[in-house]
């Protein structure tokens, strides 16, 4: 009962701080810092001067050469690391933890192998203390929605690569949450069943309605999912460019080849030839 009470009373404060929010500024980051402070060596400076804006809907990618702090900036993001300077805000919120509006994807799907489907992707309304009928349904739609009816009674080794990250993308929405966060989530898949899952992905992008950040180390990828590309600098991470990807939707896989991409992926790619690192 008190869970019950609690997940309520979250509810409620997370409804009233949505309905405060500018759809403009959905998620807002202000003067962005990160050092990370190693006890035993010298201390690493991640993230600097990050400013970045998000509108409620709108689906980014963070594209830049490795340990350019992406990661960190979507686990700040995710609430999963302190910032060391600056402003974080979703939905209104201040992002100084987790918070419920919002669902993480990590590279790997990590199931909990001793549950089934079904129960792993009710973790984090289990977590919550949501109602457990309606989490049972939402959860059955989800399901549903990525083509994973009629596995919720399997385990995770019963399931291919593509089925372990749709199954992870299910346990992230289950609770609803008004932002989506992927980090890298199908760097380990083969290319064809990664082109299936990027379609795939567009697709549960459009149906839910969710604002979608992605990390990717492909700019084509970055290209053809996004509304807009963040592209971050070398280490310490800057803003190299924020780039508008102007190409009509829907997009079918097609467009990754089209010259339209293309000039889009040379301008991106550029950023990084300049200092000699690649994607």
């Amino acid at each position: 009962m008190v869970m019950k009470t609690l997940g309520r009373r979250r509810r409620d404060v997370v409804a009233a701080a949505e309905s405060e929010a500018d759809a403009d500024r959905w998620i807002e980051l202000r003067g962005l810092h990160k050092v990370y402070r190693p006890r035993k060596s010298e201390p690493t400076h991640a993230l600097s001067d990050i400013d970045v804006e998000v509108k409620r809907g709108e689906f980014i990618s963070i594209v830049g050469p490795s340990g350019c702090g992406k990661t960190t900036l979507l686990k700040i993001l995710a609430g999963l690391v302190p910032r060391s300077e600056g402003t974080v805000r979703i939905a209104g919120r201040e992002v100084d933890g987790p918070l419920p509006e919002v669902g993480m994807v990590f590279q790997a799907a990590t199931l909990l192998p001793w549950l089934t489907i079904e129960r792993n992707v009710l973790v984090p309304a289990e977590l919550q203390g949501l109602d457990k009928t309606a989490a049972r349904k939402r959860a059955a739609e989800l399901l549903e929605m990525v083509g994973l009816d009629g596995f919720e009674d399997k385990y995770p080794h019963e399931l291919s690569g593509g089925m372990q990250q749709r199954a992870g993308i299910c346990r992230a929405l289950v609770h609803d949450p008004a932002v989506l966060l992927m980090d890298e989530p199908f760097g380990a898949l083969d290319a064809m069943t990664r082109e299936y899952m990027n379609l795939e992905l567009l697709r549960i992008w459009r149906e839910s309605g969710k604002t979608v950040v992605l990390v990717t180390h492909s700019i084509p990828e970055a290209v053809f999912l996004s509304d807009r590309v963040v592209v971050l600098s070398p280490r310490p991470g800057r803003i190299a460019e924020i780039a508008d990807i102007d190409i009509a939707r829907p997009r079918d896989l097609g467009v990754m080849a089209s010259d339209e991409a293309g000039v889009h992926v040379e301008r991106i790619r550029k950023h990084f030839t300049a200092h000699g690192v690649i994607d």
